[in-house]
């Protein structure tokens, strides 16, 4: 297990990596040069967040703005997924990699005043561990795929202690390979203590498929970040923050940052251009040269996310037969889509995670074009006249999945073309598509994908298939087991090759969905917008902006 030296060592080793990406997004028209302080910038988002509790999110509309408020104890080298300080200065573990200890920066407040230190840390985690309401556990999604459970069901998790004010030292049952890097996990960031009991922060409660969440997830978020909550106005569709004057940190240029939630692409695009709004994320790669014609800024993120189409066998007993599974893998011209409906850059996926994480592995099982193979398949299962319910979201772009309806309609078109009736079930992403697909599984097919939040093949495979999930249907304990031994092994050769295993498995003798493509997604700014680093990770912070004033 890396020790604190071995980490700083990474840490510093890094810094030239961050110093080139910030050269080049200058270069783009971004950058990191000081600008004008003051003004407001106002920022398209794609959705409206599902809250603003780190803890009950796992979507990037609502860790967007979480990110400006929270602090995690590690974080990431802007522009990159090399990990650095964040609330914590510097971190260790035994070798056995069970025990994490913590030196906490000193003089550090919460937006309501109350300090940070160990205890507030040891508060956090225990609150996490401790849940025992199923409603809330439902939305730790994060929480229980790295600790693999809470208290009550079994999670690695055993304990926090503050040895002294400035130091948390954490507790675990047995090694697993997220370490350090999960700890810098936007769903773990740290929360006032005070504000979490005045605001009844667990209160969730659960009506059918729909949720209700406590005031402080809703009108009183509480970190330490950059910026503080100041209103969200639900008429107006607009979440306003506001800098944080004693922030630990680089303080915010910019007195107000505003996040527009405005669903339509092509509303947020003509709103860039007309000035009302400063930027936003993820626009079209067919509109990228005109908004560079235009005077805007088109930053490019390094490419770390994948695209699959789950399968969900629960509900049609055709899709438990891996033949079936496999013609639709063979049924998808992956080729084309990635060709007419991505940015370049795209890549067809042959698995599901990135080439640059370790435990990639280049000799897994090939699906390519092949209609009549799969007819052959689907017949040869009994399957010709399959009738599956394809599930897509809409009021949303992701980076993995710029436009989900016309990635759909490619998919589904390829499907009919080898005898399968396609239903289509467009679902707003949230409020209906993620409580469907990911909590209820009431679909037989759906379009979801992922950014990877640090470089570690777990984050990946692990945080898809290492339990069970109604995403993908009734329990596979075999595939469970080998790629949580894979997250087990401590060495990191045998690490990464028993992933490479997990991953050929995966698609060959598995297949609990297709992995589709892995695409460069982009975020554009105005021409007045100086400062913003892309991050691989979308893990974009806006303190370093600033906006020059007209």
């Amino acid at each position: 297990m890396p020790t604190t030296r071995r980490l700083l060592a990474t840490i510093a080793a890094g810094a030239l990596a961050v110093s080139l990406a910030a050269c080049a997004t200058s270069e783009r028209g971004g950058g990191t040069q000081a600008g004008a302080t003051g003004g407001t910038m106002v920022f398209g988002a794609a959705g409206a967040p599902k809250n603003f509790d780190p803890i009950f999110n796992d979507d990037g509309e609502s860790f967007r703005p979480i990110r400006q408020m929270y602090d995690t104890l590690i974080t990431y080298k802007a522009g990159t997924t090399d990990l650095a300080p964040g609330l914590a200065t510097e971190w260790s573990s035994t070798p056995d990699g069970k025990t994490w200890t913590f030196t906490l920066r000193q003089g550090v407040k919460f937006h309501d005043g109350t300090p940070l230190d160990a205890a507030a840390v040891c508060t956090n985690f225990d609150r996490w561990a401790d849940t025992t309401s199923e409603a809330a556990q439902s939305n730790m999604i994060y929480y229980a795929d790295v600790f693999e459970g809470f208290k009550n069901s079994g999670g690695i998790y055993q304990g926090c202690r503050a040895t002294d004010p400035n130091t948390a030292v954490i507790s675990l049952s047995k090694y697993k390979g997220a370490f350090p890097a999960a700890f810098g996990l936007t769903s773990l960031s740290i929360s006032s203590p005070a504000a979490l009991k005045q605001y009844d922060a667990d209160n969730v409660s659960q009506s059918g498929d729909s949720f209700s969440y406590p005031a402080y997830a809703t009108d009183h978020p509480t970190g330490t970040g950059a910026f503080k909550f100041e209103s969200y106005d639900r008429t107006a569709n607009t979440i306003t923050l506001v800098r944080n004057d004693d922030y630990w940190g680089e303080k915010a240029k910019l007195d107000k940052l505003v996040f527009k939630i405005i669903p339509d692409e092509n509303a947020r695009k003509q709103e860039l251009t007309a000035g009302t709004i400063d930027g936003y994320d993820y626009p079209s790669p067919a509109d990228y040269n005109a908004l560079k014609q235009a005077g805007q800024q088109v930053l490019i993120r390094q490419p770390f996310n994948v695209l699959y189409m789950g399968i969900n066998t629960k509900n049609n007993p055709a899709l438990e037969d891996i033949r079936v599974r496999q013609a639709l893998a063979y049924a998808i011209d992956r080729q084309a889509l990635v060709q007419t409906k991505l940015p370049e850059g795209a890549e067809v996926a042959t698995q599901f995670m990135p080439k640059t994480v370790a435990g990639y592995a280049d000799d897994v099982e090939q699906y390519p074009y092949d209609p009549q193979k799969a007819k052959d398949l689907l017949a040869q299962a009994g399957a010709s006249n399959l009738t599956l319910n394809f599930y897509y979201p809409t009021e949303v772009t992701r980076p993995y999945m710029p436009n989900p309806t016309d990635l759909f309609q490619l998919i589904s078109e390829n499907l009919k073309q080898v005898g399968i009736t396609v239903n289509a079930v467009p679902r707003p992403w949230n409020g209906g598509f993620k409580d469907d697909v990911q909590t209820a599984g009431k679909q037989d097919l759906h379009l979801l994908g992922w950014t990877g939040d640090y470089n570690d093949a777990g984050n990946f495979i692990g945080t898809f298939f290492g339990r069970e999930k109604a995403e993908f249907g009734p329990e596979d304990p075999a595939m469970y087991a080998q790629i949580n031994a894979a997250d087990a092994e401590p060495d990191p050769v045998k690490h990464a090759a028993a992933y490479q295993q997990a991953n050929r498995d995966l698609m060959a003798k598995y297949l609990p969905a297709v992995p589709i493509s892995s695409s460069p997604p982009a975020i554009v700014v105005s021409g007045a917008i100086q400062g913003l680093v892309p991050s691989p990770l979308t893990d974009e912070r806006f303190n370093t902006v600033s906006k020059t004033q007209s």
